[in-house]
């Protein structure tokens, strides 16, 4: 009956009657969620967090791309709820798995969290549904991971059930973009699921871009990304060569930029962070492994970028004993900015959480100030700095030095550069802002 159960779920996308399950409620999921919802379908959003539903029954946002007004609005006007049970699935005529993809300590793709979540749909899998994976994998997940564990249950897969695969592409902080606004890779494992795919994202997004195959679309991720790591790597790797030189980075990257073709401008850093382009290269170089084909672009970009945290603690303690005369290990530190990119509240994979290990490892004292992190929380790598909390820029006068990790725009800099004997600007921010200080260090 294939033909019915894929003429039905069309039927449903097309008059916004399809009942849409969003399972993980995070960066991801819960704009997704509220996207879908807004376009007029009833969303069911699936979370293991029990304080993830609280907030939401609360109308409270713990997303800043989710006003808390938006999210009430969904939720009061019954086409949002969340839930941590499951059994809800079997209702969902479309569900779409934003779960995470981390690394295990050996640098290899942990799929625990998809294969769980796909083991729980499967208990409530039946036909008509779409099952889309969106959270960001190595070419062949959708098939050779997914597939399987919801064939087991005897349905029909591209007959009875429909599978596809869409990567998410948000980016946190950015204000010109959103989850309806930017266009929408799509893929579906069969012809009939492709079409079911294309239907329910035009659905939601404003221009959809659809692939042939699942493993080309899960490969537009990678790629995506691995094209970011790579170019970051270099600049990060230039910047090195050029401080020995007494050549500023930032004056050659402005230059450069002018040139009006050839040329795409990307920054340096104190390391990279978030949960994509940190972690995302190593699906593909993994997966690699399998055909015997190196990636040697990817693995150097890692090990470059991965050293840029050490590389910043040296400028520091050099600075240190230079202009002050100060050794790192008796020396107070305030990072400014935990988060890992500007203007979010977003710490995953943050360089400043390892900034401040490397510090304390050499004897310093480190702390931060973040206007969008009150506190840090429980962290896999990092579980001795959970309950820290942000400094305000008050006690200044306490510190030895300033290193600023992560530049957001509401941060007084301009009381940093009056107060700090000592900056250390990883992001060039001072003299983006014209402004002057005792000893400023660029690095």
């Amino acid at each position: 009956m294939s033909t019915s159960s894929h003429a039905v779920l069309l039927s449903r996308i097309a008059d916004r009657t399809a009942h849409a399950g969003v399972i993980g409620l995070g960066y991801v999921g819960l704009p997704l969620a509220i996207a879908i919802a807004r376009k007029g379908f009833t969303v069911t959003g699936f979370d293991i967090d029990p304080g993830k539903i609280v907030a939401i029954e609360a109308g409270r946002s713990y997303i800043e791309a989710v006003g808390d007004d938006v999210l009430s609005a969904e939720r009061d006007a019954g086409r949002f709820s969340a839930t941590v049970d499951f059994d809800g699935l079997a209702a969902c005529d479309v569900i779409v798995i934003c779960v995470p993809t981390p690394l295990t300590r050996h640098r290899d793709p942990d799929l625990t969290y998809i294969v769980k979540t796909c083991q729980e749909i499967a208990l409530r899998l039946r036909s008509g549904q779409l099952v889309v994976l969106e959270s960001t994998t190595y070419p062949g997940t959708t098939t050779d991971v997914v597939r399987p564990i919801l064939a087991a249950t005897g349905l029909d897969i591209g007959g009875e059930v429909f599978l596809g695969f869409s990567p998410e592409r948000e980016d946190p902080g950015n204000r010109d973009f959103s989850t309806t606004s930017i266009p929408k890779i799509v893929a579906g494992d069969g012809d009939a699921a492709a079409e079911a795919m294309e239907a329910f994202y035009s659905a939601v997004v404003e221009r959809v871009v659809p692939v042939s195959t699942t493993a080309t679309a899960e490969a537009v991720k990678l790629t995506e990304n691995i094209f970011r790591a790579v170019n970051i790597a270099l600049v990060n790797e230039l910047k090195t060569v050029f401080e020995a030189m007494g050549i500023d980075i930032w004056e050659v990257i402005d230059a450069a930029k002018t040139k009006p073709f050839g040329y795409m401008p990307f920054y340096p850093g104190p390391g990279l962070g978030g949960h994509c382009i940190p972690i995302d290269p190593f699906y593909l170089t993994w997966k690699s492994r399998e055909y015997d084909m190196p990636t040697r672009f990817i693995e150097l970009a890692g090990e470059i970028n991965s050293a840029m945290p050490k590389h910043i603690v040296g400028r520091l303690a050099e600075a240190l004993d230079i202009h002050l005369g100060k050794a790192l290990s008796r020396s107070r530190v305030l990072i400014i900015g935990l988060a890992y990119k500007k203007n979010v509240p977003d710490i995953r994979e943050s360089p400043s959480l390892k900034l401040i290990e490397l510090i304390e490892e050499r004897g310093g004292s480190a702390s931060f100030h973040d206007p969008h992190v009150d506190e840090i929380p429980r962290t896999r790598e990092y579980l001795s700095l959970k309950g820290r909390r942000s400094v305000p820029l008050s006690e200044l006068a306490g510190f030895d030095a300033v290193l600023v990790a992560t530049d957001h725009d509401d941060v007084d800099y301009a009381l940093i550069a009056q107060q700090a004997p000592l900056i250390i600007d990883t992001r060039n921010v001072f003299a983006r802002r014209g402004l002057q200080g005792g000893l400023i260090v660029k690095a």
